[in-house]
Order: C-alpha cells, then sequence, then structure tokens
C-alpha cells in the first residue's frame, strides 16, 4: 500500500476514533499555553498541569513572570524536569515578550523559536493551538508512530514532520498530531506492544516491523 494511501486510511481512523481533540495543558491564552507547553519538555502533561495554576496565580501574563526573581520561578515549578533551566528561560523569554512583542505572544514561527526554551515544536503548538495556524508539531512519539505505520522512515523528527505534511492535507494537520498522540497513548504503547492486534499497526506496519518489535 502506499503512502498515500496509508495516510486517507489512517486520517480516516483517527477521526471515527477523536472526532474532538481537547488540548492536554490547561491553557486560558497564548502565553499560558506558551509557558505550558515549555514545561512539558520531558515532564507529563499532568504534571504540568498540577503545576501551572500555582504559576500562573502569581505570574498569569509576561510582565508579572518577567518581575518575579529566577529563584520564586524554580521554587514554583520545582516538580517538573530540568526546572532549573526552565525557570531561567521562562523570565527570559517573558522579558523578551515584554522588551519585543509589547506582552503579547507573536504568532510568527521566528519570532517563536527566538524566544529561550521555545525550540521548533513548542511554536508549532503555539501556532496550531493558540493562533489556528496549521502546523504538525512532531514529537519523540508521532515520530515512533510514523515509522512504525510506514508513513516516514526518517532518522530525526525534522524529516518526519516535512513526510507528514506532504501526506496528510494542510487543513487536517491541527487535528492529526493531537489524534496521533492521544492514539499512542491509548493504543500504540512504545513497549510491550502487540503490533498485530493494534487497529493501525496490525495492517500498516510491515511484517519485517512486526516481527522485529515481537521479537524484543
Amino acid at each position: 500500500m502506499k503512502r498515500a494511501e496509508k495516510a486517507e486510511r489512517i486520517g480516516a481512523i483517527l477521526d471515527e476514533l477523536y472526532p474532538e481533540q481537547p488540548i492536554p495543558l490547561d491553557h486560558v491564552d497564548p502565553y499560558t499555553l506558551l509557558v505550558a507547553v515549555a514545561l512539558s519538555a520531558q515532564t507529563t502533561d499532568k504534571k504540568v498541569n498540577e503545576v501551572t495554576p500555582g504559576l500562573f496565580s502569581v505570574a498569569p501574563d509576561p510582565a508579572s513572570m518577567a518581575a518575579l526573581p529566577v529563584e520564586e520561578i524554580l521554587r514554583l515549578i520545582r516538580q517538573v524536569g530540568l526546572a532549573p533551566t526552565k525557570a531561567k528561560n521562562l523570565k527570559r523569554a517573558a522579558e523578551l515578550l515584554v522588551e519585543r512583542h509589547g506582552g503579547e505572544v507573536p504568532s510568527d514561527l521566528d519570532s517563536l523559536e527566538a524566544l529561550p526554551g521555545v525550540g521548533h515544536k513548542t511554536a508549532q503548538v503555539v501556532q496550531a493551538q493558540a493562533f489556528d495556524i496549521p502546523a504538525f508539531p512532531v514529537d519523540t512519539h508521532i515520530h515512533r508512530l510514523a515509522g512504525r505505520w510506514g508513513l516516514s522512515s526518517a532518522k530525526n523528527v525534522a524529516t518526519t514532520e516535512r513526510d507528514l505534511k506532504k501526506l496528510f492535507p494542510e487543513e487536517t494537520w491541527n487535528a492529526r498530531h493531537l489524534q496521533i498522540i492521544y492514539f499512542g497513548r491509548e493504543h500504540c504503547p512504545a513497549r510491550n506492544h502487540d503490533l498485530a492486534t493494534c487497529p493501525i499497526c496490525g495492517w500498516a506496519a510491515s511484517k519485517k516491523r512486526i516481527r522485529e518489535e515481537a521479537s524484543r
């Protein structure tokens, strides 16, 4: 089966399973989303959602975040991974938002990626979820599933992103990346997964891939 045919069939399955795609990180505006996504690196969404209410009660916008000492930000986010680095990045990013963008989160990719602690994936998540700009943020989970399903043979997330953008219509990108994340969590774990019985892997994965993962 050609990749384009696979993508179309996978899209239909994902649409049926996840007709709505709630954003997993709690937020109320582009800035609180930006912070939540930045905090989510090497940390579960659940943990981020436990930490952000306390942080946002003190610093709900760039100006108030920029006014906090790094030590206070660190105290509020200590439970997340890489907290010391993230605390410094949050303060500096907030300062730059105030200095360069009048305290507003920009929607263009270059301006977002110029902020400390905001990588390509984070910037695309903000574009998609805060501004409804078509984007296909690829994390390690989407990268893994794209490989399992034969949609990409890429060795890095940048190439996987390019491959997926070619396969799925642009108007579906924002939904697709969330649908794939949800499918991976609920049906397609990284370890101890029986590909042969999976609703997508069972027909999309190659026989060689099924044998390889079954032997691990």
